[in-house]
This record gives C-alpha cells, sequence and structure tokens, in this order.
C-alpha cells in the first residue's frame, strides 16, 4: 500500500494523537497532516524549544490540548468533545534511566495511563481504530541472538521495561474482553525500538548525544561501541503504523493485537558504525569509548 492508499483513509478525518509533542509524535502529526486529517493532540508541553513540535510550529497547525495521560476525567472530556474516529497512543515515559529516578511516575504514565486511553476509547463511539505504541523493550530479555516474536514472553527487568510488558498485557485484556465484538473499535498494538531522527533531543539517547557533543565541539562518548541494534529512522514505523491503522479501519479484526515494527536483520548495525556515519555526515567529529 502507498502514501495514496493512505490518504484515501485519513483525509478528512479526525485523528486524536496523544504524546503528540514527542519525538515520534510530532512526526506522527506531520505525516498525518501530509494526508489530510484533522488532527487533535493531547500532551504534556514540550520540554525543549528545539523539539520538533516547536521547530514546526504544530501548535499552530492542529488543535493541542496540554493534558496529563494520567487525568481521566479531563482525557474522556477531550474525546467526547473532538469525537476522532482513529486514535494513536503514544504519550508515554519513554526513558529507561529515568524510570529508574522515578519509577512510580513511570508504571503511573506508561500502565494507568494506557489503561485511562483505552477506557476512554470504550466510552466514545466515535472511535473505530485506535492504535496502541507501545516498544520492543516489552519482552522479557532473554539475551537471544535473533529478534523477539510477538508471541514471546512479555516481561521487563527495569522499570520501563516492565512498564511496556504491564501496558501490553493491559492493551491484550481489553482488546478480548471489550473489542473482540462486531461493532467495537478495532484496537491493536505496535513494538518499535531504537528509532532515530531529527528533533529528538532526550537524554541518553545514542543519536541526540551525537548531536549534542557535535554542537559543543566534544567527542562522542560510546557505551558500548560493538552493541548491534535494530535502527530504524523514525519515518519507517510510522509508516507501518499508520498502514496498521488503515488496515484495522477497512479490514477490521484480522488486524487486531500486537504487531513488531523493525529492519532486517542484514541491515543492523553497532552503535560504533552508527556513529561513525553521524560523524562523516556531519564533516568531523571525534568517537570517545567509555566501555563497560
Amino acid at each position: 500500500m502507498g502514501e495514496e492508499q493512505l490518504l484515501g483513509i485519513y483525509e478528512g478525518k479526525t485523528v486524536l494523537v496523544t504524546g503528540d509533542t514527542g519525538f515520534k509524535g510530532s512526526w506522527l502529526v506531520i505525516w498525518l497532516l501530509h494526508l489530510g486529517a484533522n488532527v487533535i493532540g493531547y500532551a504534556l508541553p514540550p520540554k525543549n524549544k528545539n523539539d520538533n513540535f516547536v521547530i514546526c510550529a504544530l501548535d499552530r497547525k492542529i488543535t493541542h490540548i496540554d493534558g496529563d495521560i494520567r487525568d481521566y476525567e479531563f482525557l474522556i472530556e477531550v474525546l467526547s468533545k473532538y469525537k476522532p474516529e482513529i486514535v494513536f497512543h503514544l504519550a508515554a515515559q519513554s526513558l529507561v534511566l529515568e524510570s529508574y529516578k522515578d519509577p512510580l511516575y513511570t508504571f503511573q504514565t506508561n500502565v494507568m495511563g494506557t489503561v485511562n486511553l483505552l477506557e476512554a476509547v470504550r466510552n466514545t463511539p466515535s472511535v473505530k481504530v485506535a492504535v496502541i505504541v507501545t516498544s520492543d523493550k516489552c519482552y522479557e530479555n532473554q539475551e537471544w541472538i535473533y529478534g523477539y516474536r510477538e508471541i514471546d514472553p512479555l516481561g521487563g527487568k527495569d522499570p520501563y521495561s516492565a512498564s511496556k510488558g504491564a501496558a501490553e498485557i493491559v492493551t491484550s485484556s481489553y482488546i478480548r474482553s471489550f473489542f473482540s465484538r462486531d461493532g467495537t473499535p478495532n484496537v491493536a498494538s505496535v513494538r518499535a525500538g531504537n528509532v532515530i531522527g531529527g528533533g529528538d533531543w532526550a537524554e541518553n539517547r545514542i543519536f541526540p548525544d551525537c548531536m549534542r557533543a557535535l554542537l559543543s565541539g566534544k567527542p562522542i562518548v560510546v557505551r558500548n561501541p560493538d552493541a548491534v541494534r535494530p535502527w530504524q529512522h523514525v519515518l519507517e514505523p510510522l509508516y507501518g503504523y499508520l498502514l496498521l491503522g488503515s488496515l484495522l479501519y477497512t479490514k477490521g479484526k484480522e488486524f487486531s493485537g500486537p504487531w513488531n515494527f523493525g529492519p532486517l536483520s542484514k541491515n543492523m548495525v553497532s552503535v560504533r558504525k552508527l556513529v561513525e556515519e553521524v560523524i562523516k555526515q556531519w564533516g568531523g567529529g571525534g568517537i570517545h569509548c567509555n566501555e563497560r
């Protein structure tokens, strides 16, 4: 399916994006605007003046509402007012190290925030489709050399990963309990990781760390240079999310459930190779390996 088919699905429809001020959320908003959707955003204010949401002045192009995903009463009020047909849920606490600092907030946001969103969807008759964005960190880490499958056990040692595994269990429960019958919303969860691209300034992520180092004239500090990761540009999983949303809208419940999004194994590269490519494209810079 090409973009012309997506245009036919999203054009003129009201689409709610939670977490629209975030990295992936802001890029999703841009794409939805390109597809002709009427976008409603619900999220905390952006954290950085250089964030993609701010740089692209998206607050002037969509209806954005400052809101906390933990606030169910306000969230259901927004859905009731704007009556979206399609919902993409990206509002989350998305950093592993931050989850160690504030596990309570992480679980409240990632688990109960997902409950709030699904409950709001259940109680909003206009909603036909909901795509719940979690993470490839939702799986129990088995130290396998191959990628995880959607049927593999969920889990997580750190609070962030555990919260994403729990969000998947919540989503599965809602699908089986409330969204399996005809006439109910078609709901799926999507799992992706190691997403890179412009406008991401989060702490302790390799690509933003590269940019901060290069802008300040310092070497890029690399902790695990030989670790191989499934890097993917932000537009790659977002296309998958949009495609899945369109299939849920047109084909229905056969596309409900969990879906992984990632690159082919042959396209996975080490942290060192990624950083070297960043330096090459930048035209200068250095690497400092601070191996664990």
